[in-house]
């Protein structure tokens, strides 16, 4: 039975030549993905690893948030006095002893914007050794800075601005843009440079009073002298540290925090890579599934007669399977290879559009090949199961007749009816899950489990939905003539197979239409919060958590065209008392006489007013929480520690634009050392223009560091990780649909060998070729479209069941349906049904007449 099953293989090498290529490209993804990952893991892995060689112990103040808190980018982080780089210096096994200080530092392109973004872009110091370099950092060109006017700038950014040595770069370290004069440019193995940061170097002198250390450092490295291990080194730093002034960690902790963290920064793209892998696999299942059907319901005579010579049951579905085996080893070996092969593209890829990753090998561990080979063998012994218990009930007394075996109408009603049951659970599930929704966990998993219950009990009633949706594509096809209606009873003689091959492209439509869907209406709800919630036309906000400078206030307020401004200024205060004094309450200080003309708070108790005084607005959250309503007098104790009473004037339902506790900044600021704004917010004649922006921007001088964003960008910044959740989606319907083009491709090139004589006996009555071809397009049309509409039609009601879920977060939510989007997608399905349908109709118009009426 075992060499039978190879003959079978052997013998039907261009029928199984896509069943191989649909396994193979799921394998190919799942194992490139593991081989990218792991790779990029292992090359940042090495370039931490090698910025830590000179690093046995480090030395990092005590923190309140725990080991490795101390190197997040705030110069308002905790710090090490100056004298205990001397105390270290003079111990007996330190060789040497670095302290680098580092900040948020912006730099600027040509024409003012930020190369880098975010906290990515950083600065530090340079510190010259006993030879005048610093090994961590070696100068490409030019010298290492040593005044406070100069800087060095690392070869990626430097590359990008377009900048080489002698240059002048706008830069913000401390707020205020600078002009620094780039003396260097140098490499660096510093993981985060690698990913697309930007990495500034000046003095150590400049760079303590850029971020604000006054003489100390952010953390102090010390070199063990040859002999002294990493654990002695650090027992005599322990020791010669005051008692929990300081935390410590050797090299090697450095290193592992370091991994864990890569780590933990590459899971998120594992997880999406391995999630396109996933629906190209399951889309698969189907493929595999309809193909080994149609071979199963061929070969209906050699499986009879296999039973008729002595074969049992149980040997035949071991063939079968035997068979699918042998297929899935071949497409798990082959996908291995592909998948190390779309690795090597992705890291070139994004390499040169993303980030530059560190240089090294492609790493494919044992694992890798594994999982390659297993859900290989495994995906398609899985799917050619029940094929091959179909084929084991054969009767031997078929061997004795051409027909092959046909679904009865018991097989068929019991069918329908699981799939009715299972698709009313799973539609019951959904519409529970929307009704009454209030945020909670459990309705998020009843709409997940229903949803995923709908799409099972919709694949079940495909056959059955079959006939009422190609029905309503007659009229068009009697268009084409008797080649139109062969076409259609060709798409519905066999349900089942026609279910199966539109079910492929139906999953990939459905998640994207749904996702599609989802993002319109939450684009369409942040849109309208901004136009709500604000009254002004801009908001200017620092990069990288810094706050801007008070001085920015005035800048904006002597420009051209301004009619209001208020600052956001942060403060904290114990308001209440009791327990609910106990944690502090963050504050936002206003203009209080202008903030009504450049916000719209939605109050729903007591008004919004004028803020003056000790009069403050309260978000709907917080007033609940703490049991406060419109009138409450409650007493606060400022950060300086003074004590005031203030009167809550309104509550007002906040949201992602305005939420928290406002209060004018004169009652704030008194009791602030050093005032500071988060955000600034600007309101123009005129409105928004490109030539009040820039007007903005050029008041600034340019500065990299401050955004100056209109409602647009502040809604479409929010709105980012949906749009690209959605691009990435797109990318998974392109993975999806090339497999459902050969899930087509498959289907019609077995149903051409299938119809082999009943196309002779068309060709013999006066069908001509071209007449042929038009009837297989057509046919492959039907079922694409069919497949198309299904899966527009789930993904529609799956955006609409996920939308009243962001209602309750979102309330300016409201269902937007893309009806050009979803043109396109049905559009695409069609193209699918034509390109699928080229090699098959071409077959099936060169069969040889006579050879084809003569077929068994």
């Amino acid at each position: 039975m075992f060499r039978t099953a190879l003959r079978n293989v052997l013998a039907h090498k261009a029928r199984l030549l896509m069943t191989v290529l649909a396994v193979m490209l799921g394998v190919a993804f799942v194992s490139g993905t593991l081989v990218f990952t792991s790779t990029i893991s292992d090359a940042f892995r090495t370039s931490s690893h090698k910025s830590l060689d000179h690093v046995d112990v480090a030395v990092q103040p005590a923190s309140p948030d725990g080991p490795g808190a101390a190197r997040a980018d705030s110069a308002a982080r905790p710090r090490l006095d100056g004298k205990v780089l001397g105390t270290l210096a003079r111990l007996p096994g330190a060789a040497s002893v670095t302290g680098t200080v580092e900040g948020f530092t912006a730099i600027g392109d040509k024409d003012g914007k930020p190369i880098a973004q975010g906290r990515s872009s950083r600065g530090s110091n340079y510190v010259p050794g006993k030879n005048g370099k610093d090994a961590r950092y070696p100068m490409r060109q030019g010298t290492a800075p040593t005044g406070a006017g100069e800087f060095a700038l690392d070869a990626g950014t430097a590359a990008k601005g377009g900048y080489h040595v002698g240059d002048t770069v706008r830069i913000s370290a401390d707020g205020p843009v600078r002009e620094q004069k780039l003396t260097g440019i140098f490499t660096t193995d510093d993981g985060r440079v690698a990913a697309g940061g930007s990495l500034a170097l000046f003095d150590t002198g400049t760079a303590q009073k850029l971020f604000k250390t006054a003489g100390g450092y952010h953390e102090i490295d010390v070199e063990a002298a040859a002999g002294t291990s990493q654990a002695a080194l650090r027992q005599a730093v322990d020791k010669a540290l005051p008692h929990g002034s300081a935390t410590t960690a050797t090299g090697k902790e450095l290193a592992d925090r370091e991994a864990k963290m890569i780590d933990e920064n590459t899971q998120g793209m594992r997880i999406a890579l391995l999630a396109f892998a996933a629906v190209a696999l399951f889309v698969g299942i189907f493929l595999i599934a309809n193909t080994f059907t149609m071979l199963v319901a061929q070969r209906t005579k050699e499986l009879a007669l296999l039973r008729a010579v002595g074969a049992s049951r149980r040997q035949v579905t071991r063939s079968v399977l035997a068979e699918a085996f042998v297929v899935g080893a071949i497409a798990g070996v082959s996908g291995l290879a592909a998948g190390i092969g779309i690795a090597a593209l992705l890291r070139a890829l994004l390499n040169g559009f993303v980030a530059k990753f560190p240089e090294g090998p492609l790493v494919v561990s044992p694992a890798t090949a594994v999982t390659a080979l297993g859900i290989g063998t495994v995906i398609t012994v899985l799917a050619a199961w029940l094929p091959a218990r179909r084929g084991a009930k054969v009767p031997p007394v078929a061997a004795m007749n051409s027909v092959h075996a046909v679904a009865t109408t018991k097989s068929l009603l019991i069918r329908n009816t699981l799939g009715a049951l299972v698709a009313g659970a799973g539609t019951a599930a959904v519409l529970v899950a929307t009704a009454g929704y209030e945020g909670d966990g459990t309705s998020r998993y009843l709409l997940g489990g229903g949803g995923m219950l709908l799409l099972i009990g919709v694949f079940i009633l495909t056959p059955l939905l079959s006939r009422p949706l190609i029905a309503l594509a007659a009229p068009v096809l009697r268009a084409f003539g008797i080649a139109g209606l062969l076409a259609r009873q060709n798409a519905l003689r066999n349900p089942r197979r026609t279910a199966t091959t539109a079910s492929a492209l139906m999953i990939g439509l459905t998640l994207i239409t749904g996702m599609t869907v989802i993002a319109n209406g939450t684009q369409k709800g942040i849109d309208k919060l901004a136009v709500d919630s604000l009254k002004a036309d801009y908001t200017l906000s620092m990069q990288g958590d810094t706050q801007l400078p008070t001085s920015t206030e005035q800048k904006v307020r002597e420009v051209p065209g301004v009619t209001a401004v208020t600052p956001l200024r942060k403060g904290m205060a114990t308001i209440g008392s009791g327990s609910a004094a106990r944690q502090p309450t963050p504050l936002t200080g206003v203009d209080g006489d202008r903030f009504g003309a450049l916000v719209r708070p939605d109050i729903s108790e007591g008004s919004f007013g004028t803020l003056r005084g000790g009069r403050i607005l309260v978000d709907e959250d917080t007033a609940s929480r703490h049991g406060w309503r419109a009138g409450s007098r409650l007493p606060v104790t400022f950060e300086d520690g003074k004590a005031a009473t203030l009167t809550v004037s309104g509550v007002y339902r906040g949201n992602q634009m305005l939420n928290g506790v406002f209060l004018d900044n004169r009652t704030l600021a008194p009791h602030q050392k050093q005032p500071s704004d988060k955000q600034l917010l600007v309101k123009m004649s005129g409105g928004a223009t490109d030539a009040h922006k820039n007007d903005l921007v050029e008041a600034l001088g340019k500065n990299p560091a401050v955004t100056v964003a209109d409602k647009k960008d502040v809604s479409n910044a929010i709105a980012s990780m949906f749009t690209l959740l959605l691009n990435m989606l797109y990318g998974l319907l392109a993975m999806a649909v090339i497999v459902a083009v050969l899930g087509v491709v498959n289907t019609l090139a077995m149903s051409v060998f299938e119809r082999s004589q009943e196309i002779g006996m068309l060709r013999a009555i006066g069908l001509d070729r071209r007449g042929i071809k038009r009837m297989v397009r057509l046919e492959s049309l039907v079922i694409s479209l069919f497949g198309g509409v299904l899966g527009i039609g789930l993904g529609v009601f799956m955006g609409w069941a996920v939308g009243k879920l962001i209602g309750a977060h979102l309330p300016t939510y409201e269902l937007v349906l893309p009806w050009a989007r979803m043109g396109v997608f049905l559009g695409l399905a069609a193209l699918v049904g034509v390109l699928a349908a080229l090699w098959p109709a071409l077959r099936a118009a060169r069969l040889n007449t006579l050879a084809a009426i003569k077929a068994e």
